[in-house]
């Protein structure tokens, strides 16, 4: 007899509830997925949207330039302000702390300024339609 009873109403509620929460996500990610893929597809067939604009390519190159100049003055205001309180740092674990940072900002920096032209000359070199149109290149 034991055995032929349903679960309590508490413990089937909590099952359903979980089986509720992990099905919608999936969905929801399903959906999102399949309505990418077809409401994409229109956009993907206009031919070089971008670079027909009149004056969005120059934006996009004077923003990415301007993007990259403050990057350089940050890195620049960071490295200074780090090596001003490492000369008044007199615990060895903030000094390395602080190297550390530095060498971090330094690492962005690079990053920064090598991007632009690596998709240029990349960009160009595999046909890509943006990259003939917008320059890219911080100098």
């Amino acid at each position: 007899m034991s055995q032929d009873q349903p679960p309590s109403d508490p413990q089937c509620r909590t099952e359903q509830q979980s089986l509720l929460t992990s099905t919608i996500p999936r969905q929801a990610a399903l959906i999102v997925v399949l309505l990418s893929l077809f409401a994409v597809e229109p956009v993907a067939a206009q031919d070089n949207a971008v670079c027909s604009a009149d004056n969005l390519p120059s934006m996009i190159g004077g923003f990415f330039q301007l993007t990259t100049a403050l990057g350089i003055v940050g890195l620049a205001i960071v490295w200074q302000a780090d090596s001003l309180i490492e000369m008044f740092t007199l615990n060895p674990e903030q000094k390395k702390g602080l190297k550390r940072h530095k060498r971090s900002a330094m690492k962005s920096a690079v990053v920064l300024v090598v991007l632009g032209p690596l998709y240029t000359v990349a960009g160009s070199m595999m046909g890509l339609p943006l990259a003939q149109c917008v320059d890219l290149v911080p100098w």
